[in-house]
């Protein structure tokens, strides 16, 4: 394929490289994305509101047992690994290429994979605080404990996640944007590019090369120097054979 050899060439020539991921990644690892058919937002709960709303600032300080409920069971995966696509992109970093990974995934799957400049516009499920004291707690730690995991001080534990209605860090969002815009070649992976303000962030690149691998169309694919409508793990194994 035509189209995986000039990717496969963008990627050996490029010294600042920017992979922009989305829910998609992780699916292969078991992690359903958001807004498919067999998505989060698309199956069924008995919780009585939707998981857009139960996932809300306002909502998790309303019912927060109700917030954990649905957080732990469909949010967090503790189990899953990562795939061949986050190593794939965690195996570019080189003496001569630097690679940033600008992730909506709150999973670290990246960091598991090897990549070692992360930057994660959502948070992390691994990040967790005490909203009275701010003592920091692991994700083992919010497990173990049932309903609404709770300090030692008594307050409860929030995870550093960014909920609806919560602004996303501005020293993440400063150091994603210099980063795309220094990129000379930029990848975007597993993204319905759909959800503002990262999505915007494309318009930051003014790179060589921008590339989308995404199972169905995206808003941006036009602008695209090249586009693939197909599951990473089949392009990132195409590429792997170029390389």
């Amino acid at each position: 394929m035509d189209r995986i050899h000039d990717l496969a060439l963008a990627l050996k020539e490029s010294r600042r490289l920017v992979v922009f991921t989305g829910a998609g990644i992780s699916c292969p690892s078991g992690i359903p994305d958001f807004r498919s058919a067999d998505g989060l937002y698309n199956r069924e709960t008995n919780l009585r509101y939707p998981p857009e709303q139960i996932i809300s600032h306002s909502f998790f300080k309303r019912d927060p047992a109700l917030f954990y409920e649905f957080y732990k069971s469909a949010m967090v995966y503790p189990d899953a690994r990562p795939n061949d696509a986050h190593r794939f992109f965690a195996a570019l970093e080189a003496p001569d290429r630097d690679v940033t990974v600008v992730t909506q995934n709150i999973d670290g799957l990246h960091q598991a994979g090897g990549s070692t400049r992360v930057l994660e516009l959502h948070g992390s499920i691994h990040r967790n605080f005490c909203m009275r004291c701010g003592k920091a707690f692991s994700l083992s730690d919010i497990m173990a404990q049932p309903g609404v995991p709770k300090c030692d001080c008594g307050g409860i534990i929030k995870p550093d996640v960014v909920l609806y209605e919560e602004p996303l860090d501005d020293g993440v969002v400063w150091q994603a944007v210099n980063a795309i815009e220094q990129a000379d070649v930029m990848v975007v992976v597993g993204t319905s590019l759909a959800v503002y303000p990262a999505a915007s962030y494309l318009r930051y690149f003014r790179g060589k090369t921008l590339a989308l691998i995404n199972k169905s169309e995206t808003p941006y694919d036009g602008r695209a120097d090249l586009a693939f409508h197909a599951d990473v793990i089949e392009v990132v194994h195409a590429l792997q054979k170029e390389l």
